[in-house]
């Protein structure tokens, strides 16, 4: 008789139990886990405009809608004057000279100068040692002394030394080369294969050619940042930009200090979409539809295919940024034409809204998940 009161009471407690966890369940729907706001939430919200952010809405229907590539500024100042051309001297450039003479010598006869390949045996040539233009913009000449030169090309300078040895020498004819010309040259460093000074070959040269005579950049090109520091102005520029586009590829001018650095742009990606992540761009350019194909698309059994938003700030004329929500309807088949013409930009949030039947989906689940070993235990007490 006890051991069937026992069991009574086990049962009766059995079918109490279930009753109390439905009634705690339904009473906390609210703390149900949820991938994110629905799409209907995220647009009240930006229309209420609660965070005082001045988010703008745009939903994108047709090609109208679509953003219009931004041109990138001038980065640089229009009226920048240039140092002077190549053929110009400067403090730091290193000179070779080398004077002939016939006749009477003044330095020595020190080896034979050949012309047409006959060997003259009346002309010397005495080539001096490197001669490197000083702060004052002066170099110092055997039997001439301080001659200045900054600011004069090597055919002026020519001229001046020949005058100047006319009366000490016999017929004098004087050459001056660049060895190394400083004033000319620009200072590249980062993921380049030869990082140093690098003398501009013929002061014409852009970005790109002189990342070339630098040995090339060493990483992916799309992930390369160049920046260059000129005059207490910098500028920014993307390698792929600049190789895609020649109207982008600045005019390099001496004294610019260039920098080739690694940075990648990525795109994130949250809410009910088929995984939440960090996405890199693996092209230089990633439309939408792409992006949605490599976060997984929308999940089948959370995520809303009508809730599609891309949260981006953009940068206006005035340099200021305000923050934009893009919102596609992927349910309508335009969109998926339309999402084809929209690149993601660095930074870029795109979210997958919550599915309005998500809630009761996972109540269900919860709900199944507690009760079916209560069930399982009063099918084994009516034995």
């Amino acid at each position: 008789m006890q051991l069937s009161k026992s069991i009574l009471l086990s049962s009766s407690r059995v079918h109490l139990f279930p009753l109390c966890m439905v009634s705690l369940v339904l009473s906390g729907c609210a703390a149900i886990p949820s991938s994110g706001p629905t799409g209907a939430q995220i647009r009240s919200e930006i229309k209420a405009d609660t965070s005082h952010l001045g988010i703008s809405l745009l939903e994108v229907k047709s090609a109208l809608d679509l953003p219009i590539a931004a041109e990138p500024s001038a980065v640089f100042s229009s009226n920048y004057t240039p140092t002077p051309s190549t053929d110009l001297l400067g403090a730091g450039d290193v000179l070779d000279i080398v004077i002939y003479e016939s006749g009477i010598t003044l330095f020595g006869r020190t080896s034979s100068a050949t012309v047409e390949g006959n060997t003259d045996t009346s002309a010397k040539a005495e080539r001096l040692p490197p001669s490197r233009v000083g702060d004052d913009g002066a170099i110092n000449i055997p039997f001439i002394g301080e001659v200045n030169v900054a600011g004069r090309t090597t055919a002026e300078v020519e001229r001046l030394l020949r005058q100047a040895l006319r009366r000490k020498s016999q017929n004098p004819q004087v050459l001056v080369s660049i060895r190394e010309g400083l004033t000319n040259s620009v200072i590249i460093g980062g993921d380049v294969a030869r990082p140093g000074r690098l003398v501009l070959p013929t002061n014409r040269e852009t970005l790109s050619d002189v990342i070339a005579l630098a040995g090339g950049n060493r990483g992916e090109i799309k992930d390369m940042l160049v920046r260059v520091q000129r005059d207490g102005e910098n500028g920014e520029f993307r390698l792929s930009d600049i190789l895609s586009h020649p109207e982008r590829d600045v005019r390099v001018f001496p004294a610019d200090r260039i920098s080739i650095v690694r940075m990648p742009r990525s795109f994130s990606v949250l809410g009910a979409a088929g995984r939440a992540e960090q996405v890199p761009f693996p092209t230089a350019s990633v439309s939408l539809a792409e992006a949605i194909a490599l976060s997984g698309g929308s999940n089948p059994n959370a995520g809303d295919p009508r809730a599609i938003f891309v949260f981006r700030f953009v940068r206006g004329a005035d340099g200021k940024e305000t923050p934009v929500v893009y919102h596609f309807n992927m349910m309508q088949s335009s969109s998926y034409l339309l999402a084809q013409r929209f690149f993601m930009t660095d930074k870029d949030v795109l979210y997958v809204g919550n599915a309005v039947a998500n809630q009761p989906t996972k109540l269900v689940q919860i709900v199944s998940q507690l009760f079916l070993p209560l069930l399982s235990l009063q099918n084994a007490t009516n034995f």
